[in-house]
């Protein structure tokens, strides 16, 4: 390497170095925009296409991803407010009275019972609760901060669409050819992951908000809260059912508990979340998105707990993005080594 090219590689490392200190905290927003746009990017050409505009199709493509994404928060904030401030406090000492009669018949459960469904115990709990609502509160304000960053940076990087990725491929260090494939790959994979997140969120929300209207609750409320928590890997659906069943339990009657915990267990957390949720991606990915990756479905479905399991809420983005992005560069790797035993043996 000659000198002068050693001076630029030295300066461009070092301006990312700055460019990293300084962008930092939009580091998250920014890389999961530029997934969103990779996931949307066949749909944004059709609205390119149509309107023969790229400002008014970043312009549309933002406004149904806010729409998507914070019409439902929206309106759990509003109308489930009137449902919380309904909960007073002798409602939920009957809730935990009506457990604690029941728990009390069990002999090796009797004593714990008595200590820790106490009235002071109970008291501490609902301290202990408040505390985590204002804990939740400041998260929330920050994930709705990295929210609008998102969306910002979303209609940024689909305003200037091409040029943006065609920087990405002329950066890495392979062959044009071989850095798009890449960038497809990652592509394709996040389509099918962004479509198959809002369908089953749709389809598992869908099936509780029944269920909650045949009991007398708002359906449509219980099945977007549902939808959400349902992002959840394993234990998503059992914060939004166990309370309803409790409260069920106590005002209403115990069929009404045993239905709802039935059906949340049977037909939602093992027939729809374990054995549907996959077949959707699968039917996304082969027929309604005719898409071509190698990636089994059964990854991207996985890669999707592990990474909400790591990242939290963007984990549905990130992780399915750093796997895909792995096996790319693993085929890469080995088609490269492969070349180069050849070359030695030669």
């Amino acid at each position: 390497m000659s000198n002068k090219s050693l001076m630029i590689t030295t300066l461009f490392v070092l301006s990312i170095v700055g460019a990293y200190s300084i962008y930092k905290p939009f580091l998250l927003p920014i890389v999961v925009a530029m997934l969103l746009t990779m996931a949307t990017y066949n749909f944004t050409k059709k609205m390119i296409k149509y309107f023969q505009s790229r400002k008014i199709s970043a312009a549309i493509v933002t406004i149904l991803l806010t729409m998507i994404i914070f019409a439902p928060i929206v309106y759990i904030a509003t109308i489930g407010v009137g449902y919380v401030s309904s909960i007073d406090i002798s409602t939920i000492r009957d809730v935990t009275a009506t457990v604690r009669t029941s728990i009390e018949e069990i002999s090796y459960l009797s004593e714990w019972s008595q200590g820790g469904l106490s009235d002071a115990k109970i008291a501490s709990y609902i301290k202990s609760s408040t505390s985590y609502i204002t804990t939740a509160g400041s998260v929330g304000i920050g994930f709705v901060k990295n929210m609008l960053l998102v969306l910002l940076f979303y209609f940024i990087i689909n305003y200037y669409g091409e040029r943006f990725f065609e920087l990405i491929r002329a950066l890495m260090p392979i062959n044009r050819i071989k850095s798009a494939k890449m960038i497809h790959e990652v592509s394709s994979t996040m389509e099918v992951v962004f479509y198959s997140i809002i369908v089953t969120a749709i389809f598992e929300g869908f099936l509780f908000g029944i269920m909650m209207s045949f009991f007398g609750f708002n359906g449509l409320l219980f099945g977007v809260i549902y939808g959400f928590a349902s992002l959840v890997p394993v234990i998503g659906g059992l914060v939004v059912w166990l309370p309803v069943a409790l409260y069920s339990w106590s005002k209403i009657d115990t069929n009404t508990a045993i239905t709802i915990v039935s059906y949340s267990i049977i037909v939602i957390s093992i027939i729809a979340d374990t054995i549907v949720k996959p077949m959707i991606i699968k039917v996304i990915k082969e027929d309604l998105l005719k898409s071509t990756i190698e990636i089994n479905e059964l990854v991207i479905f996985f890669s999707i707990l592990a990474g909400m399991s790591t990242y939290g809420f963007w984990g549905m983005i990130l992780g399915p993005a750093i796997t895909s992005f792995l096996i790319a560069i693993t085929k890469i790797y080995i088609d490269y080594n492969y070349k180069e035993q050849a070359i030695m043996k030669h």
